[in-house]
C-alpha cells in the first residue's frame, strides 16, 4: 500500500489498535469503505466493553484485553496515536512487512481528489492557540476552514464530513506525526522545542526528529522560530518541493522572509514584492489578545502559514481581533486591591510557565503539582529577578521549593502541605499576603493537575473561584 490514495478497501484485513477517539471513527470508517476490520484494544473495563458493542453491532470484530497479538491475516495496521512505537503488536506487524498508520495518516489517505490543502502546525507549547488564531484569519479572509487533528475536531470527520472547505488548519502532536509517513502539507510550522514526552519517544533527537516530520514535503512555506535554532535545523534536514522557502518568526526586527515586530506593529517581510526593501503591516500588537510575548510569537507562527496561503494582510489584523483564546490561558481573572490574578492552569511544563512568567514584572507565583520528571533550576534561574513571592501546592512542590532555595534564595516562599479541595483557596490567600498594589499573582503551575484536580481546567476552575471569594 504505497503512499497516495487507497481506492479500493474491499476485503482488506485492517487491524485498528486502540478503541478511545480515534479508534472508533477509524474502525467505522474502514468498515464502511469495505475493510475486514479487527479492533484490538489492552484495555477491558466497562467503558470499552460499552464501546465494543457499539462496533460489534455493525459487524466490526473488537478484541479486549489483548493489545499485543497481531490478529491472523493483518494486512494493515493503524493506531492510535497515544500507543508508544515499542508495543509488542508493532514488532510483530513490523516483521510481517505491514504498514503502521496512524489516524492522521489514514485520514490523509481517505482523502478525496480535491481535498483541501492542510496549514499544519507542532511544538511542544502553542500549538492549540496558533492553529485556533490561524483558522480565525483564515475566516476573517472569507474562507472555509476549521481547526481540526489535535484539538478535538477529528481529522477523519473533517475529510470524510459532507462540509466542503478550502483549506484546513491542522494541529499535529509529535504521536500524531510520528505515524503519519505520507502527509505533505501546503505549509507547516514548528513553533518550539523542549523537552517533553520523553518516556514515549525515547529520546530528545526521536521527539525532535517526530516532529520535523512536518516539514516533509511541504510546498511553499517551513515556518520556524528564529529564536529556537532546534526549529530551524529541522527546516535544513526536510526534504520539501522545489521552490519552498523558509520563513522565520521573531519578536525582533525581521530580516527578509521573516515575519516580526516593529514598534508595536506585527509586519511581515516574507510575502511581499522586494523583501529586502519593503514590509507590509499586518496587525498591532494590541490586537492580540493576550499581548504576552509567547502569545505575539504564535500570532507571528499563525500569520506567516495564513500568508504563505495567500491571505491579504486586512484578514491578519481582522481574525486576529476576533480571536478568543481558550480558558486557563493567561486568563485575567479580576483584579483585587490593585494586584491582578492571572489563571494560566494551561501552563503543565516548565516551557510553558516560563513563557507565562516571562510576560509579567512582579510575580507572586503560584506552581506545583506532578513535574513528571521535570527538573526546575532552569525555569526557575531565568524567573527568580521577576518572583516577589511562591506559593506552593501539589504532589513534587519540593522539586520546586529545593531549585527557589538555590536560585532565588531572597524569594518567600509558602509550601502548603495540603491537597484538600480547600487547598486552592489557601494558596490564593497566601498569595494576596505576599502581594502588593501593581504585582501579579500567577497560576502558572509548570506541572501536570491530577495530584489534586481531574485536569488543568479544574485547577483553574477553582483558582478563579478561590479569586473571586477574594474580591466578594
Amino acid at each position: 500500500m504505497g503512499s497516495g490514495q487507497v481506492t479500493d478497501w474491499q476485503g482488506k484485513h485492517v487491524t485498528v489498535a486502540g478503541l478511545g477517539v480515534s479508534g472508533i471513527p477509524a474502525a467505522k470508517a474502514l468498515h464502511a469503505r469495505g475493510a475486514i476490520v479487527t479492533v484490538v484494544n489492552d484495555g477491558d473495563d466497562a467503558r470499552a466493553r460499552e464501546q465494543a458493542a457499539e462496533l460489534e453491532a455493525l459487524g466490526i470484530t473488537v478484541r479486549l484485553g489483548d493489545g499485543a497479538t497481531l490478529p491472523e491475516g493483518t494486512g494493515l495496521v493503524v493506531t492510535a496515536p497515544g500507543w508508544k512505537p515499542d508495543k509488542p503488536l508493532f514488532a510483530a506487524a513490523r516483521e510481517a512487512g505491514l504498514e503502521i498508520w496512524g489516524d492522521v495518516e489514514l485520514a490523509w489517505r481517505l482523502r478525496g481528489p480535491d481535498a483541501a490543502p492542510w496549514l499544519a502546525v507542532t511544538g511542544t507549547n502553542g500549538k492549540t492557540t496558533t492553529v485556533q488564531m490561524l483558522a480565525s484569519i483564515l475566516k476573517a479572509a472569507g474562507l472555509r476552514t476549521a481547526a481540526v487533528g489535535n484539538i478535538g475536531v477529528s481529522l477523519l470527520d473533517a475529510v470524510l464530513g459532507e462540509e466542503q472547505y478550502d483549506v484546513l488548519a491542522v494541529e499535529l502532536s509529535s504521536y500524531q506525526l510520528h505515524w503519519a509517513p505520507s502527509l505533505r502539507a501546503h505549509s507547516a510550522a514548528v513553533l518550539n522545542l523542549a523537552p517533553d514526552h520523553l518516556d514515549w519517544h525515547g529520546s530528545m533527537e526521536a521527539y525532535a526528529a517526530d516532529k520535523g516530520r512536518i516539514y516533509e514535503g511541504n510546498r511553499v512555506a517551513c515556518v520556524y522560530n528564529a529564536a529556537d535554532k532546534a526549529t530551524e535545523d529541522l527546516v535544513r534536514e526536510a526534504d520539501v518541493e522545489e521552490g519552498c522557502r523558509a520563513i522565520g518568526f521573531t519578536l525582533g526586527t525581521p530580516g527578509p522572509s521573516q515575519l516580526g515586530v516593529v514598534e508595536g506593529i506585527l509586519v511581515d517581510r516574507a510575502f511581499v514584492e522586494d523583501r529586502h526593501k519593503n514590509v507590509q503591516e499586518l496587525a498591532e500588537v494590541s490586537d492580540v489578545n493576550p499581548p504576552a510575548p509567547h502569545n505575539i510569537a504564535n500570532a507571528l507562527a499563525a500569520a506567516a502559514l495564513a500568508r504563505a496561503f495567500g491571505v491579504p494582510a486586512r484578514a491578519v489584523r481582522d481574525g486576529l481581533r476576533s480571536f478568543t483564546p481558550d480558558a486557563h490561558r493567561i486568563a485575567h481573572v479580576a483584579d483585587v486591591d490593585g494586584v491582578a490574578y492571572i489563571d494560566d492552569s494551561k501552563a503543565t511544563n516548565t516551557h510553558a510557565a516560563e513563557a507565562s512568567l516571562a510576560a509579567y514584572e512582579s510575580i507572586v507565583w503560584i506552581a506545583g503539582g506532578l513535574a513528571k520528571g521535570a527538573t526546575f533550576d532552569e525555569l526557575v534561574a531565568k524567573s527568580a529577578k521577576r518572583l516577589r513571592g511562591a506559593v506552593l501546592i501539589g504532589q513534587d512542590r519540593a522539586l520546586i521549593r529545593e531549585a527557589l532555595a538555590r536560585h532565588a534564595p531572597e524569594v518567600p516562599v509558602v509550601d502548603l502541605d495540603r491537597t484538600d479541595t480547600g487547598a486552592m483557596l489557601a494558596a490564593v490567600q497566601e498569595a494576596k499576603r505576599l502581594a502588593a498594589a501593581g504585582d501579579t499573582v500567577l497560576l502558572a503551575p509548570a506541572c501536570a493537575s491530577m495530584d489534586m484536580f481531574a485536569n488543568y481546567n479544574k485547577r483553574g476552575d477553582a483558582f478563579a473561584e478561590a479569586v473571586r471569594e477574594l474580591g466578594s
